[in-house]
């Protein structure tokens, strides 16, 4: 009982760290910041990538150009809910609690922005929040508020507006009116002080509707199925080594073959050009905002970093979902645009994950990173200094009472390798040389001559949970199962 009442005491300790305790560096430029983040954009669907050949995004690949591309970014849960929360705290799932789309948030974390807010910082939330709960009341460290409750709607959205609700009509669209109403709190804002701006898109997540004008914009466009498409639907998946839930999970609700439920008589190709014109919303988004600072004269000085939550499959592994720690969900695209802090152009090939968001922004502001962040500052290596950068990122997933197809797992990967086990199945786990087999089409879990190097991944996993306090399972009961009518327990 001690020990529980210490552990306790501990937690409390840990999460109850004051902005006030954040110190300011003394004769350090206060930097104007722009976050802007997506819902479910994928790490390569961006035209210079090149992946997709018809996709446009003009105004991601002039950040990319006149800024840096992360071309190795991850989230450490790919999840709306988890990630956002990670962001906002500097922290892993595992300890700020955040661990699915209805756990919520405990009241003692401190979100990065209190600490901008401490040291003379105006700041803004705009957009999805999505975390914690289906509320959108203000929440703290901003002094403007926008937002909408859970998902919220692409067309005709209702806003929460510093506490009052206003409802828009005549086809308004969410990514237009985030952007516009974003830019017209950077035209009143109080321009003696420096700023923050969070603007936080609804796109892309599905359901994908476009704004009317994309609408067909792609339509017909021919779509590259991915090399492990098709695989679970053939024998060749026995030489493939891939876990049993993986090939099942195909026709449920998150496979190619019965996506939310529909069999999709017309294949994915609709699908992929929906999200695709969803997308030309955000890109011009982008656009909207950096223009504004090349009118103000502030582009030079601003910092801008665009990101999305978490990735997205588009049939890899037979799977049409996020979760899981294959590239298409885990990795994100990460642009970083700045030029008075370091010359564009830049790709950077290291390990960098949404836990770094919190700490770059604050060295940026001056402010000291606080202790119990997990991440780092990426500024040294958007000037080019990788010495002592990490080797490795950890990822962790924790089982949905709402969608059980998916399990609990825990993942490292380095520039070469990936190590996934999964948690509370009868499956096997896996292991890819990521250089050789960009794709993760084989596993090689079971082959002998690579154990020794499978359990030094075993190990560092393991290392890291415990040394930050992720060895339990943090359950949580979901409002579904209050008064649940436990005949039907266990259709779903």
């Amino acid at each position: 009982m001690k020990i529980r009442i210490l552990d306790i005491f501990s937690l409390l300790l840990f999460f109850s760290i004051s902005p006030a305790m954040a110190q300011k560096k003394d004769k350090i430029l206060q930097r104007n910041v722009i976050f802007i983040l997506s819902d479910d954009h994928r790490y390569d669907y961006m035209e210079f990538t090149g992946k997709i050949p018809w996709l446009e995004t003009p105004n991601m690949d002039k950040m990319a150009d006149e800024g840096a591309y992360f071309k190795n970014a991850f989230v450490t849960t790919s999840l709306c809910s988890p990630s956002r929360a990670t962001i906002l705290t500097g922290m892993y799932s595992h300890l700020h609690n955040v661990v699915d789309n209805h756990a919520p948030v405990p009241e003692n974390l401190t979100y990065f922005p209190e600490y901008l807010q401490d040291n003379g910082y105006q700041t803004a939330f705009l957009g999805k929040w999505h975390m914690g709960s289906n509320s959108d009341s203000p929440r703290p460290g901003f002094d403007h508020w926008e937002s909408f409750k859970g998902q919220g709607d692409y067309y005709n959205p209702k806003l929460n507006i510093n506490g009052k609700h206003i409802e828009y009509k005549d086809s308004t669209y969410i990514t237009d009116l985030l952007t516009e109403h974003s830019i017209d709190w950077l035209e009143k804002r109080d321009k003696k002080k420096p700023f923050f701006l969070y603007l936080s898109h609804k796109a892309v997540h599905g359901s994908f509707h476009p704004a009317k004008r994309h609408i067909g914009r792609y339509a017909g466009k021919k779509f590259s199925f991915p090399d492990t498409y098709s695989q679970t639907k053939t024998e060749e998946w026995r030489s493939l080594g891939w876990p049993d839930w993986v090939k099942e999970q195909r026709v449920s609700w998150h496979g190619v073959d019965y996506f939310l439920h529909d069999k999709l008589s017309d294949g994915i190709e609709p699908v992929v050009q929906a999200y695709c014109e969803t997308l030309l919303g955000v890109d011009e988004s982008i656009g909207s905002v950096l223009n504004y600072l090349e009118e103000e004269g502030i582009d030079e000085s601003t910092l801008v970093i665009y990101m999305g939550d978490n990735g997205w499959s588009f049939g890899e592994h037979g799977l049409m979902d996020k979760r899981h720690f294959y590239e298409e969900s885990g990795k994100v695209p990460l642009l970083v645009r700045c030029p008075e802090v370091f010359e564009g152009g830049r790709v950077v090939d290291k390990l960098v994950q949404n836990i770094d968001i919190a700490p770059t922004i604050l060295e940026l502001a001056g402010i000291s990173k606080p202790e119990h962040m997990n991440g780092l500052s990426f500024i040294p290596l958007l000037k080019g200094n990788i010495e002592g950068w990490r080797d490795k990122i950890f990822y962790e997933y924790f089982w949905e009472y709402d969608y059980p197809m998916t399990p609990t797992m825990f993942g490292i990967r380095t520039d070469s390798t990936k190590y996934i086990m999964y948690y509370g199945i009868w499956d096997q786990n896996e292991f890819f040389n990521i250089k050789d087999d960009p794709n993760e089409m084989y596993n090689l879990i079971a082959k002998e001559d690579l154990q020794p190097q499978i359990k030094q991944h075993m190990i560092e996993l393991y290392d890291w949970l415990e040394e930050t306090g992720g060895m339990k399972i943090p359950l949580k009961e979901t409002i579904k199962h209050k008064g649940t009518d436990y005949k039907h327990y266990g259709q779903y």
